[in-house]
Formats: C-alpha cells, structure tokens, sequence
C-alpha cells in the first residue's frame, strides 16, 4: 500500500475526519496501526474498522490516551492522580450508569488506543501478543505495544467477546445494536453510526492507496531467436557409411 496517497485522501476536506490535515499525533497513531495490521490483518474491512473504532475511542487522536482525555483536553496525557479524581467526580454524580464499583482507585482505568481496563484483560491480551501488559499496564500508552492490543483485541473477541471474524462486512455496518460490530469494542453507547461512517472513509482511502493490491506482473521480454549463416548453423551428426558386406565366394 502506498501509505502516503492513504494519507493525502485522509486531508481531503470531504473525509470528514481530519480537515486537511493530521498533527503529527494523528499521524503516528494511525502509523502504529497500519504497522500492527501486517501480518495480522488481510480483509481491507477489517483493517478500515479497526481505524474507525480507535478513532472514536480516542476522540480522532489516533495515538494512546487515558481514560477520561476528552477531544478537546489540551493535556492528552494526565497524570493517574488527575484520572481518578475525574472518575471519582463523574462516579459522585451519577455519570457512569452500569459501573458497580469504583475500578479506577487502584489505577485500573482504561489505556490505550482502544481503553483496557481491569488486569484479567491485560492479561489476556499479554496471552496473544507475549507484551507483558499484566505487570505493566502503561505499555498500553505505547505506541506500538498500544496498536498491537487494540488489532489484538479486535481480533480474538478480547474486549468484550466479539471479534471482527464474527461479522460479515461491510452490511454489517447499518446493523441494529445487538449485530453491529460496534459490540467488539463498546456497548451500546449510541455510536453505530459514527464509527460506521468514519469505517467507509478509512476504507476508501485504504483502497485508493492500493491496499491488498496485488503487484501487476510484468511481461519478461523473449530473446530474439538466434539467426545463424549456413556456415555457423550446426552440421547435424550423420551415421557412417556401411562398408558393403562381401559376396560369398
């Protein structure tokens, strides 16, 4: 794939996503990804999801953030103290409908370019990609280990139990809730639609950039065939003549 033509059809004004250009963030988030999918990855769908799903859990960003980060937040990365007292002030409120308990105050508030909390998931992503997320939750704040959790997640049905290979794309897109893939990463938050559209703009530029293209085969020129004088052409091997056999006498 040519990442760059990628690239230029994702500053095109109508994409939609990132006006005509991208910080270099952005850049290097989506960079991760495209590097994590090698291998990995080979339905163009597929990858054009994954780039839709972490745009929306880290507000267009593209890059690792903490739990809480809002598009609009200066900071991008605040301090674990600064997380938890947000969490605590939205918990105090009321905000965070289906939490039973405060899972932040021991720090295990999500990370990451698709948000992982809790330890038993670190864990579980450290089984398919051999990083050691379960002692180290901050790798989840880099950004290579980062991008390989959240193509991991998305891939083995990690997250929440459902993986890309569950769903049949792209009708899988206008879906009701309970059969849209949004359900690999979130549950019904009321963003079908949003990661629906921001799929179909990372798919177009993917395939205008020639992904999964396969390289055209170029025709091998035949030599010239050989002409050859009547001289320098090659005497063809002639059996000896037989010596007449004598007559009996």
């Amino acid at each position: 794939m040519n990442r760059e033509a990628f690239f230029t059809a994702l500053r095109k004004r109508d994409s939609g996503l990132f006006g005509t250009s991208l910080s270099p963030k952005q850049k290097a988030g989506i960079e991760s990804i495209l590097d994590a999918v090698e291998g990995e990855l080979t339905d163009v769908q597929h990858v054009a999801n994954v780039l839709a799903q972490v745009y929306r859990e880290t507000g267009g960003y593209m890059s690792p953030i903490k739990e809480t980060v809002m598009p609009w937040h200066k900071d991008k990365n605040p301090s674990d103290a600064e997380v938890i007292r947000r969490l605590d002030r939205a918990w105090a409120k009321g905000q965070l409908k289906g939490v039973k308990a405060p899972y932040w105050r021991d720090g295990e508030f999500g990370r990451g370019q698709i948000q992982v909390t809790h330890r038993d998931n670190r864990l579980k992503l450290a089984a398919v990609t051999g990083i050691d997320f379960g002692n180290n939750r901050d790798l989840l704040l880099d950004p290579k280990s980062s991008a390989i959790a959240a193509v991991a997640g998305m891939k083995f049905g990690i997250f929440r139990g459902k993986k890309l290979a569950d769903y049949k794309f792209p009708d899988a897109l206008d879906a009701p809730p309970s059969r849209n893939p949004r359900r690999i990463v979130n549950g019904n938050d009321g963003s079908d639609r949003e990661v629906a559209q921001n799929h179909r703009v990372f798919l177009a530029a993917l395939e205008a950039a020639g992904w999964g293209a396969k390289p055209r085969l170029v025709p091998q020129e035949r030599p010239a065939p050989l002409l050859l004088t009547p001289r320098e052409r090659p005497v063809e091997a002639r059996p000896a003549p037989q010596q007449p056999t004598p007559a009996p006498t």
